[in-house]
Order: C-alpha cells, then sequence, then structure tokens
C-alpha cells in the first residue's frame, strides 16, 4: 500500500507537469524589442582652439581632447596640421585632415572628398550631401550617409584659394545605426557648432 501511495503521488506530478507544457506551448509569444544602455550627456559647453601655427581656429566641447595626428595609413602626413578631436565617453573621433591648395590641385581634392565618402556605399542605404555656407564665409559640403557604416557624417571646408580641410565623425565600435544613432545626433551638434564657428587664419 506504501509503494502504491508512492507511485500514484509520481503518476499525478508528472500529468501536472505534461499539463503544464501543453499550456505554455499554446501560450502566445511575444519577443521582446531590442533595449541599449542609457547614455548619460555632458551639457553643452565649448572652448577655443586656436594653436599658434595652425591655419584654422574653431571651438570643439568641453568633453573633448584634442591631438595631433602624424600619420595617414602608416604614412607621415604632408603638413603638422592634422588633428583628432577625440569623444572618450562616446568612444567617438573626429579625423580632421587639412592640405594646402596649389601644392595639390582644388579639383583634386573635391574628387577625393567625394570619392572618400562613395566607398560607403555599398553598405549605406542613402548618401546626402548639403551646401556649407556660414557667417565667417566658410564654404564647403555636410555628407550624411545612411546605413550601417563606419562614419555617418563627413564634410569639407575651404577657400577654394589656399584652404581645404576635411573631416569625418568615426566611433570605435561596430557600425550599427540603431545603437549608435543617439550618440550620433548629440555629436552631430557639436560637429555643426565646430563648423559654424570656424574660421580660416592668415599664417
Amino acid at each position: 500500500m506504501r509503494n502504491w501511495g508512492r507511485l500514484s503521488t509520481i503518476v499525478i506530478l508528472f500529468a501536472v507537469l505534461i499539463g503544464l507544457g501543453l499550456a505554455s506551448c499554446n501560450s502566445a509569444f511575444t519577443p521582446k524589442p531590442t533595449g541599449y544602455f542609457a547614455i548619460p550627456f555632458p551639457e553643452k559647453k565649448y572652448q577655443v582652439f586656436n594653436q599658434p601655427g595652425y591655419p584654422y581656429t574653431f571651438e570643439y566641447p568641453v568633453y573633448a581632447n584634442i591631438g595631433r595626428d602624424s600619420t595617414f595609413f602608416g604614412e607621415t602626413t604632408e603638413n603638422p596640421w592634422w588633428i583628432n578631436i577625440n569623444f572618450p565617453q562616446f568612444n567617438g573621433r573626429i579625423y580632421v585632415s587639412y592640405k594646402e591648395i596649389g601644392k595639390n590641385r582644388f579639383d583634386t581634392l573635391i574628387k577625393h572628398a567625394f570619392a572618400l565618402t562613395g566607398k560607403h556605399t555599398s553598405k549605406a542605404y542613402s548618401i546626402d550631401d548639403s551646401l556649407i555656407s556660414t557667417n565667417n564665409n566658410i564654404n564647403g559640403v555636410f555628407f550624411t550617409v545612411g546605413g550601417n557604416v563606419a562614419t555617418a557624417n563627413q564634410f569639407f571646408l575651404t577657400d577654394s584659394t589656399r584652404h581645404f580641410l576635411r573631416g569625418a565623425l568615426y566611433f570605435d565600435a561596430a557600425p550599427n545605426a540603431d545603437s549608435l544613432g543617439i550618440v550620433n545626433q548629440f555629436l552631430i551638434e557639436d560637429v555643426k557648432h565646430l563648423i559654424n564657428s570656424f574660421k580660416w587664419r592668415n599664417q
């Protein structure tokens, strides 16, 4: 009798487990949307980059730092005015390259800037370019690249006679337009502030 009672208990538990399994199979499954970590953004404040000897000046965020870029794909840069504007909090960086018109053909520099942006066409679903014209008489083109690309925002500035500067915002992370979107939008404001505060200096 004791063995029969134990056996009946096991049978009942087994039946309950099967019932729960069948009920869960018939229940609707709703996948959870992909979530990303909340990112605290600092207050927008700017400082001036106005180093002696540089042919340009501009304002950049206080939460960024600037370092000189002395190499380009392993080669020494053609002048000492190439810089990186680093955003350590966001693993982002604006690569800034400068070239002198005269030592370089103006039309070649323009073509090269468009070609560098065009390299992202395989992964981009759109590339929009808009003309830049600021109150400081700075002209150029701003590129917005849509999709999972290494750099979604690029630009060049020039006076068409002496100076040509190109900038590109990169992130040290796998390209993902969704996860980087909110950070990208935050830093885009800083890129535009840089452009609107940009000035050429006489050397």
